[in-house]
């Protein structure tokens, strides 16, 4: 090592300068939460924006896609962009992109127009969360890392438990144009804030200089590998269960592309002066686990996140409001829990509470399998609790021990691979558990309809009653038992639903309890504390 890169890993590199650095780690949070509640809440509105602007359900998914596109393109590349236009001013780009593709999406005319838009916001937000994680890395010393992200968890965490009721409410009192207008003020606080408290440091600055002087090689190579790897997978992975998979050519060759491009990046990035994504951080023991289980946590997150407001709207008839306030308590029981795990998180190894999360997790899923048809609200209150609990103990411990033995120049590209993970797992949990969902309850469809004899007295009986019912609501008695067939149909679709949804919760608690053993691979943080081994040191990314 040079005497000047000794010199400079000496030097501080915190965003927060003379000021208290939980001060910058209360303006991310900031930025952090109007993010990640933005990926959940236009979930809730897509049939209102599908109905407001003359489109289709399907093309109003595009909606969602393209701004997970964007996003998935924009994140790897997000550490090579902040050294190259300098943290800071990166940063407050990104905000500002988003809060303004806020608004105009708010303003879109038409589909088309809403689409751009989403794609113009979805860059701005996929630069901000690598970028956030990378200052707070950078703020706080390892032995306080960890209570730093459980103030940034919360926002991460608690913002999509939220989102579906806020999008609900807005959608139901007001329009779907409100889901992207909430997004604007808290922007511009957070613009403002930026620029007047955060600091970019002297290191960090020379540091871009030095790059900038031996000459900018820009690895358009890599950027274009990387852009094609992780938008054709986004595509595959968010469209393939609506066109069928690989029965469809339209998702089979982005499939294809997507594989290639994969095949092809790891090699050229391994061979690069200056990679736009250092893979070399996916081949370290410490940081290639965090990404693994990071992976896990997004799945189970996403998935989970989506999978209950679906369950209890098409099942239980929930409105999207109702749906998200069953969320609720899960949110505050991870609210109060998120301090607590900071704070074990500084005194008990990483790799024993990712363990116990990922155990908690798993109970709290297969507890998920004792649904029935008549479950009440508190049954989904007190399960989303029971699975919640168990987040806060993996999502910090992994973002803590991600960083342990890295470089101090590579947090900013650390960072962008932690949230790659996050988002391909979500991508990879949500796409699985909906393929599962749809092919599971036609199986039990068939088995039920199979199993339901129609000469039998118990059906015949079903038959006369609901008959019975339908004529006394006005019905002619032909309509009335055509109409008591088409009930009974429909109760046989809900269970088989309803049996799909089980199989789901029952695979995840299965696939999570098996990934337990992995967080062993974890080292320990305490034999690191400046958190620079060398481990995976190299060129500065």
């Amino acid at each position: 090592m040079s005497r000047d890169n000794a010199s400079d890993q000496g030097e501080s590199r915190s965003a927060a300068g003379e000021r208290n650095p939980w001060l910058i780690a209360i303006i991310v949070s900031i930025a952090t939460f109007m993010l990640v509640l933005d990926t959940s809440i236009a979930n809730v509105a897509l049939r209102n924006i599908a109905g407001s602007l003359a489109a289709g359900m399907d093309e109003s998914t595009w909606v969602i896609t393209t701004y997970l596109v964007a996003n998935s393109v924009i994140i790897p590349i997000s550490g090579w962009l902040a050294s190259v236009i300098g943290r800071k001013r990166y940063y407050m780009l990104c905000v500002a992109t988003f809060t303004l593709a806020s608004l105009l999406c708010g303003l879109a005319p038409n589909l088309e127009m809403l689409i751009v838009f989403r794609i113009l916001q979805g860059l701005g937000g996929g630069g901000m969360a690598p970028s956030e994680q990378s200052i707070l890395a950078d703020t706080f010393p390892p032995e306080k890392r960890s209570q730093a992200f459980a103030l940034y968890g919360i926002a991460v965490i608690v913002a999509p438990t939220v989102g579906p009721t806020i999008g609900g409410w807005l959608t139901d009192n007001f329009s779907w144009h409100w889901i992207f207008f909430i997004n604007v003020p808290f922007g511009i606080m957070s613009l403002a804030l930026v620029q007047w408290l955060l600091v970019e440091p002297e290191v960090l600055e020379r540091e871009r200089q030095q790059r900038l002087k031996g000459g900018l090689r820009i690895d358009w190579v890599g950027f274009i590998l990387v852009a094609t790897a992780l938008g054709c997978l986004e595509i595959f992975l968010d469209e393939g269960q609506r066109n069928d998979w690989f029965a469809s050519s339209f998702i089979t060759t982005f499939a294809i592309i997507s594989a290639i491009s994969f095949a092809l990046l790891i090699p050229w990035e391994f061979r690069h002066r200056d990679p736009i994504v250092d893979m070399r951080l996916l081949f370290t023991r410490q940081f290639g686990t965090s990404f693994l289980v990071m992976m896990a946590v997004g799945a189970v997150l996403f998935s989970t996140t989506q999978l209950m407001p679906q369950l209890q709207q098409t099942a239980f008839d929930y409105t999207a409001t109702l749906s998200g306030l069953s969320m609720m308590p899960g949110g505050i029981a991870m609210l109060m829990l998120m301090p607590i795990s900071g704070f074990a998180a500084g005194i008990v190894q990483p790799k024993y509470l990712i363990m116990a999360g990922m155990a908690v997790v798993a109970i709290g899923l297969w507890h998920m399998t004792s649904l029935t048809p008549d479950a009440s609200f508190s049954f989904f209150a007190f399960a989303r609790i029971f699975l919640m609990i168990g987040l806060p103990f993996l999502f910090i411990p992994i973002s803590t021990a991600a960083y342990v033995g890295l470089a101090p120049q590579k947090t900013n590209q650390a960072s962008a691979l932690i949230n790659v993970a996050r988002n391909i797992g979500g991508s990879i949990g949500v796409s699985l558990s909906n393929t599962v969902i749809a092919q599971n309850a036609q199986l039990h469809q068939a088995n039920l309809v199979g199993h339901t004899a129609q000469s039998s007295p118990a059906y015949q009986q079903v038959v006369r009653q609901a008959t019975e019912h339908f004529v006394a609501e006005g019905s002619s008695m032909l309509q009335a038992k055509q109409q008591a067939i088409g009930w009974i149909g429909q109760l046989i679709a809900r269970q088989a639903s309803l049996l799909a949804y089980i199989d789901v919760f029952r695979y995840c608690a299965v696939a999570t309890a098996l990934l337990v053993p992995l967080a062993l691979l974890l080292r320990s943080s305490q034999g690191n504390p400046t958190g620079n081994s060398g481990e995976a040191s190299g060129p500065p990314g």
